[in-house]
């Protein structure tokens, strides 16, 4: 799908294709979701450029993040989206070109930040003369979904941490969301961390000055902001699994005191049972005795009774 967006009498207008245009003349953005071949093979002989392939708009090297030239400034990143599917975030890349002040950008899925780009234009178009400040409104929004995605986990979290307490025993499916919602976390981090290398190479860029710049210096502060949240959320996550571990423990003691408690109680009872049972007539008076077996189910009886009572005025059960 090809959009383009064109400035007239500080209006944007959008048209589907570039022979529509009757000029070029007032073209800020042109914008490539899912391109078909002929549809990039236009836009490429308009304005006489190739679009990176994939492979390269995805390679993590600064030259592959960001490249200028004389002409042209060509920047990706990626943007993320929660995929209630499978709960976890996709992430998508994103290429920017900007060339001659009209802004190009090549993507594979509809993204939020873009809808809201859109709605803004429409809203204010008299604010928007050239690509700079499309790409600008472009990372802002993105900071500003990637601010929501992580206000969503810490929400999560939050909630986490309301169900976790002593009286709900400890099971797989706490440290299974503890361990999601750290995996989400780091891919926040990630991302965040890939847009401030993004937008620190295009503020030391000749071609954003003034207000320009000044944006994509807020942007910037607003990345580091979201950089130090996201290591306040790994933080209380790092807090949670402690606590979930040491519930772990309690009901771990918990079990060994039942099992050791039950052991000593008997211990008394087998010993009385060990001593009788050794079969030494001659030595032993009660052999013969007619009350010997309810003599010695008493003492079993008594000692353990005995034991229990020690226990529990030790404070021990």
């Amino acid at each position: 799908m090809l959009r383009v967006y064109y400035q007239r009498q500080n209006r944007v207008h959008k048209v589907q294709t570039l022979s529509q245009l009757e000029t070029l003349e007032g073209l800020i953005w042109i914008d490539l979701q899912n391109p078909t071949s002929a549809e990039i093979r236009d836009v490429e002989a308009n304005f006489e450029f190739k679009f990176q392939s994939r492979q390269e708009q995805v390679e993590i090297e600064s030259s592959s993040r960001y490249f200028e030239t004389d002409d042209e400034i060509i920047a990706n990143s990626n943007f993320l989206q929660f995929d209630p599917n499978s709960t976890h975030f996709i992430s998508n890349a994103v290429s920017f070109i900007l060339q001659d002040d009209i802004l190009f950008t090549y993507r594979d899925a509809d993204l939020g930040a873009f809808s809201d780009c859109v709605k803004k234009i429409k809203g204010s178009g008299k604010s928007f003369h050239n690509g700079r400040q499309i790409l600008a409104t472009l990372l802002e929004m993105g900071v500003d979904n990637d601010a929501d995605l992580l206000e969503n986990l810490a929400r999560q979290v939050s909630s986490l941490s309301k169900d976790m307490s002593f009286d709900r025993d400890p099971d797989e499916d706490l440290i299974l969301a503890i361990s999601r919602l750290q995996e989400l976390t780091m891919e926040l981090r990630q991302n965040a961390v890939d847009k401030q290398r993004v937008l620190s190479a295009i503020l030391k860029s000749r071609e954003f000055t003034g207000e320009d710049y000044e944006r994509l210096r807020i942007v910037i502060k607003d990345i580091n902001s979201l950089i130090e949240h996201t290591s306040f959320n790994f933080e209380r996550l790092e807090y949670l699994q402690n606590t979930f571990m040491g519930l772990v423990n309690i009901e771990q003691n918990k079990i060994i005191k039942i099992f050791t408690v039950a052991s000593v109680i008997f211990m008394p009872p087998t010993l009385i049972a060990s001593i009788y049972g050794m079969n030494f007539g001659s030595g032993q008076p009660e052999f013969g005795w007619k009350y010997g077996y309810l003599w010695a189910l008493g003492l079993m009886i008594l000692s353990s009774l005995g034991t229990l009572y020690l226990f529990r005025r030790k404070r021990w059960l």
